[in-house]
């Protein structure tokens, strides 16, 4: 009894050999390879057989470069059909993994899979267009931006859920901070004071989850979800009666300037994404960095990590369960505030009426498609800007693919993910249930 209670707060090692023979003794099953035969198969017909004629050009470096590179002019026909047969080779792979030796394909395959299959994706694209080139530069470059609030959103499940509490209410931490900080920055004519104001107010919305949640014990789906309709309604109610009263006062905030780190900032492709951001955009990568170094690398994240898994254990070996989750969903908040203040600091110059525009489920999406990991859940919240951004970019090319067929890419993908298709993807093993100590 006292090894099962210690094994989870000593060290990595112990949980880590004591899962392994559980997750080794599971069936292996054909979901992953015929998944990637049946897209590889669609792959090498749409993208390769009946792919366009013409050559995808893509244009790599922007005006404001340091140095220009050349544009990149692939055939879109030759392309698909060597991608395409790439991407048969490694679904075969996995079949012949499975039929031969029953084991489950490495963990790289699906990853490579995925990157292959965008690219042919994105030259079936462009090269079907009635202009067939873009900007990558831009098109990367605009994903980021447009996924700035959704990694935010993303982290704080992932503060929330490793300590045990599901965070419904990450679409209320957005419209939360989204609001006070256009407010706080109107009134106060100074945008830092808004980030702070949005990073309370995302702070604040969560106290509440976590009181009625972990204190009063009530279903933390259902007060997520409350949540949610509260900030909407209460948020709305106030633009309509106080910011529309007197826009220039209340609902004019001063903007969060970019700040263009010289000659980094130049760096063909990368420079702008990662050298030329607002101060949200910073915080963005440094969140990440950080919040991944603080529960993989630290005593505190062993702790928080324990407490998501084994509740029971951790308590006896003397960690305050529901303290720390109180204090794990708080930060949570505080980072989702942040992300909210993105719509009115730096995307837009005032604040409208659901403003958020659901990128609090999306993050959600991302943070499961991510595995509960910081790191994965900063790609997963990638791949949402990038669908977003790049249907946009369809539209403005003239390709014959419906923009609404791109818009919905992202969401079939995480159905995927969470079906186990994608490999398995296991949230903490108490998250959702509440302790009560005794």
């Amino acid at each position: 009894m006292s090894t099962t209670a210690t094994s989870p707060v000593q060290g990595e090692s112990q949980p880590d050999k004591g899962r392994r023979p559980a997750v080794s003794t599971k069936p292996v099953t054909w979901k992953l390879p015929v998944t990637l035969s049946v897209l590889a198969t669609i792959a090498f017909i749409f993208f390769g057989l009946l792919g366009p004629q013409a050559n995808a050009k893509f244009g790599v470096s922007s005006g404001g470069d340091f140095f220009q590179l050349p544009a990149i002019d692939v055939p879109a026909f030759l392309s698909g059909m060597v991608l395409s047969l790439i991407l048969l080779g490694l679904a075969g792979y996995a079949l012949v993994l499975k039929a031969k030796k029953n084991v489950r394909p490495p963990s790289w395959l699906p990853a490579v899979f995925t990157v292959v299959f965008v690219v042919a994706f994105l030259i079936w694209v462009v090269g079907g267009a009635r202009t067939p080139s873009i900007s990558l530069a831009g098109l990367i470059a605009g994903s980021v931006t447009l996924a700035v609030p959704i990694v935010f959103g993303s982290l704080s499940g992932v503060l929330c859920e490793r300590a045990g509490v599901v965070n419904i209410a990450i679409e209320s931490q957005l419209l939360g901070g989204a609001f006070t900080a256009a407010l706080v920055a109107s009134l106060t004519h100074n945008p830092y004071l808004g980030l702070l104001a949005a990073a309370v107010a995302g702070a604040l919305v969560s106290m509440v989850l976590a009181l009625f949640s972990i204190k009063y014990v009530v279903n933390q789906i259902i007060v997520g979800v409350v949540l949610n309709v509260l900030v909407s309604g209460l948020t709305g109610f106030l633009f309509t009666t106080v910011m529309q009263s007197d826009p220039e006062k209340y609902n004019s905030p001063a903007e969060l300037p970019i700040i263009d780190i010289p000659v980094l900032s130049g760096i063909p492709v990368i420079g702008p994404i990662l050298f030329k951001q607002s101060v949200v955009g910073y915080l963005m990568y440094v969140a990440v960095i950080v919040i991944w170094v603080a529960l993989f690398k630290t005593k505190w994240g062993l702790r928080v990590r324990a407490v998501g898994e084994h509740p029971q254990a951790a308590d006896t070996l003397g960690i305050n369960v529901n303290a720390t989750r109180f204090w794990n969903v708080t930060l949570g908040g505080a980072v989702a505030g942040i992300g909210g203040s993105f719509f009115t600091l730096v995307a837009i110059d005032s604040f409208t009426k659901e403003i958020s525009g659901g990128r609090g489920f999306i993050a959600l999406a991302a943070m499961i498609l991510g595995r509960w990991n910081p790191i994965g859940a900063f790609f997963a919240a990638l791949l949402f800007g990038f669908a977003d951004n790049l249907q946009s970019i369809v539209t403005i090319i003239g390709t014959p693919v419906p923009s609404q067929f791109m818009a919905m890419l992202p969401y079939v993908v995480t159905v995927f993910a969470v079906a186990g298709l994608v490999g398995r993807s296991r949230p903490p093993a108490a998250d959702g249930i509440p302790y009560i100590k005794g």
